[in-house]
């Protein structure tokens, strides 16, 4: 808002600077000859000082609108690199519990595995041994199809990104 603002009073100064300095050229617009300044239909008599007050005011007004425009383009830069800050944090974070999910999920397997283990060799003591279809490992997923297998795995490691794809020739 603050941007939009100043940007409004930027114009408009420079809108009237402009059609003062080329609506009053020539001969008969001389303010020590009598002659008299307009702009937009207003006319200024009387000193150059006065004219000079008007100028002023204009820069002024100018100036308080370039420095809104400054101000918020720096507010907006700050709110986007807080933005980008955040989606960082907010990553790790992520990153951080993911990694932990598949330390309990290791952990779960592994208690599971052992607990088969040491129920197989239970079971060899008591000389009975486990049915066919147990023997078979449980995590074993069955084949996927042909276009799943080409696509790339998502904790493969990628390759360093290029602008304009791969290189064109060997280092």
């Amino acid at each position: 808002m603050i941007l939009i603002l100043g940007l409004i009073i930027l114009i408009a100064a420079i809108v009237v600077g402009l059609a003062g300095i080329f609506g009053n050229t020539g001969s008969e617009h001389d303010l020590g000859g009598g002659g008299d300044f307009s702009i937009f239909g207003y006319h200024a008599t009387g000193s150059t000082g006065a004219l000079f007050l008007i100028g002023i005011i204009v820069g002024a007004a100018a100036l308080l609108g370039l420095a809104l425009v400054v101000m918020g383009a720096r507010r907006s830069a700050r709110r986007s690199t807080r933005a980008r800050r955040e989606l960082g944090t907010s990553r790790r974070e992520a990153t951080a519990v993911e990694r932990e999910h598949e330390r309990e999920r290791d952990d779960l397997i592994k208690q599971r595995d052992d607990a088969r283990a040491e129920t197989m060799r239970d079971d060899g003591r008591a000389g009975t041994t486990a049915p066919a279809a147990e023997t078979t490992p449980p995590m074993a997923e069955p084949a996927a199809p042909a276009a799943e297998t080409t696509a790339p795995v998502a904790d493969a490691p990628r390759g360093r990104g290029r602008w304009f794809g791969h290189r064109a020739a060997p280092r």
